[in-house]
């Protein structure tokens, strides 16, 4: 089976499954995110019999199918359906309390280690100071190392992931008391 998308735009997704197989729709969405934020134009990821494509493709339109008894994505009249415009008025989104603590978040969707080698020291421990630049842990991700640095200067408060544990995109690992 094949899915892709009647959108015009730059982003095409192709979801390629065995007969009555189906991918989990937040793990696409997460990976259509990946390709959005990064400097990859293409994608294949092929797990258990699962393959997605997704690719950022500027110069064609892909054709919409969705099969009958899946409803997950939207059917061809749904998708050229027009989007009423947002009115002239303008919301402002309420103020957030200013904290101290941030958070560290996943930029990618992996498994999380604490040290650059099972026989090494963790690169940070809870009450240690950073310094934005700090690497903080590595998230693997399609056997790349990935070392996620700290982006503020303060106090490690809290680990929120255990060492060797797969982490989801935007999930928080770490948090900072700013200094």
């Amino acid at each position: 089976m094949s899915f892709g998308g009647n959108r015009k735009g730059p982003k095409a997704l192709v979801l390629h499954t065995s007969a009555g197989i189906f991918m989990d729709l937040a793990y696409i969405k997460k990976v259509i995110k990946l390709i959005e934020k990064s400097e990859v134009d293409e994608i294949e990821i092929e797990e258990e019999g699962k393959k997605i494509r997704v690719a950022k493709n500027r110069h064609s339109q892909v054709q919409y199918f969705t099969p009958a008894p899946y409803q997950a994505f939207p059917s061809p009249q749904q998708a050229q359906s027009p989007v009423p415009s947002p009115g002239p008025q303008q919301t402002q989104p309420a103020a957030k309390p200013e904290t101290k603590l941030h958070e560290v978040r996943s930029p990618i969707v992996g498994t999380f280690y604490r040290a650059p080698a099972p026989d090494a020291e963790p690169y940070i421990e809870v009450g240690q100071n950073v310094s934005v630049g700090s690497v903080l842990c590595i998230v693997e991700a399609m056997k790349l190392m990935n070392e996620i640095e700290s982006d503020v200067s303060g106090r490690v408060v809290q680990v929120l992931v255990e060492n060797g544990k797969p982490v989801e995109y935007n999930q928080v690992l770490f948090m900072i008391e700013k200094a």
